[in-house]
C-alpha cells in the first residue's frame, strides 16, 4: 500500500471512494434519497476544484491498494470556523469498505497530522455524524476528546454531527 498525496489525476479515484463509503456507512442514518442520488461525476468536479484551488491551505493525501487503485483518502488543513484552540481540521476521511479495520485510517490521519505540523498547527478537531459510532470509536481510540455538537441537514434531515478535538497532535503521533 502507498500512501501520497493527492493529484488531479486522482479525482476519478477520490470520487469514487468519497461516494463509495458514504453509501456503506451512512445507510440508515442519511436518508436512501440522499445517498442514492450521489453521483461520480459531481464529486469528481469538487474534487478538481479543491485540488485546484488550493487557497485554503488544505491537504489531501491518498492510500493506493497494490494494484494502484484508491482505497481511502484524508483531507484537512486550517481549521474553518475561526475556533480559538483548535488550528486545524480534519475535513474528511473515507476508507473503502472492504480495507476497513486494517489500519489504513490510522495511517491515513497520521499523514495528515506530520503536514499539519508542518505549518505549525499542532491542534485538532473533526466533525463527524454522531450516529456514525464506528467512526466516533475510531477518533476516540485515537485519543481524540469529544468537544461539543451541533445539527447539520442532509437530504432535508437534520442530524447530529460531534467534534472530536486534539490538544498536541504531537501526542498521536509519539503513540
Amino acid at each position: 500500500m502507498i500512501i501520497r498525496e493527492a493529484h488531479t489525476d486522482d479525482v476519478a479515484g477520490i470520487a469514487k471512494v468519497h461516494v463509495d463509503t458514504w453509501q456503506t456507512t451512512y445507510a440508515g442514518i442519511v436518508p436512501d434519497e440522499h445517498l442514492a442520488n450521489m453521483a461520480y461525476s459531481s464529486y469528481e468536479k469538487w474534487w478538481v476544484y479543491n485540488l485546484t484551488n488550493n487557497s485554503n491551505g488544505s491537504f489531501t493525501y491518498i492510500a493506493e491498494d497494490d494494484s494502484g487503485q484508491i482505497i481511502g483518502f484524508v483531507s484537512g488543513g486550517p481549521e474553518r470556523t475561526d475556533d480559538t484552540i483548535y488550528v486545524a481540521e480534519l475535513y474528511a476521511i473515507y476508507i473503502l469498505k472492504a480495507y476497513q479495520g486494517q489500519g489504513i485510517g490510522r495511517l491515513l490521519t497520521v499523514t495528515l497530522m506530520k503536514r499539519l505540523l508542518k505549518d505549525n498547527m499542532n491542534t485538532m478537531l473533526l466533525w463527524v455524524l454522531a450516529d456514525n459510532h464506528v467512526a466516533c470509536r475510531f477518533y476516540e481510540v485515537l485519543g481524540g476528546q469529544r468537544l461539543k455538537t451541533k445539527q447539520a441537514e442532509f437530504g432535508g434531515l437534520v442530524l447530529e454531527e460531534v467534534a472530536y478535538g486534539w490538544m498536541d497532535i504531537w501526542k498521536l503521533l509519539q503513540s
